[in-house]
């Protein structure tokens, strides 16, 4: 795991098309900004697994 630190308002890229922004900290909370295309998926961590249990977890298709 890459980790990172970053001050509210900064930002972090990855590859040319998602950009994640630390938004504010308070306290024990951080809000983050992910800005990605429509086409990839932005879940938090517990909505991923359950996509992924109940088999919602859709592959992404170059064609369409």
């Amino acid at each position: 795991m890459l980790i990172l630190m970053r001050k509210p308002g900064e930002s972090i890229t990855i590859g040319s098309d998602i950009v994640i922004t630390l938004v504010s900290l308070d306290r024990s909370r951080a809000r983050i900004g992910v800005q990605a295309p429509r086409d990839i998926p932005v879940d938090r961590e517990e909505i991923a697994i359950r996509k992924k249990q109940d088999g919602h977890e859709k592959t992404l298709d170059p064609d369409e």
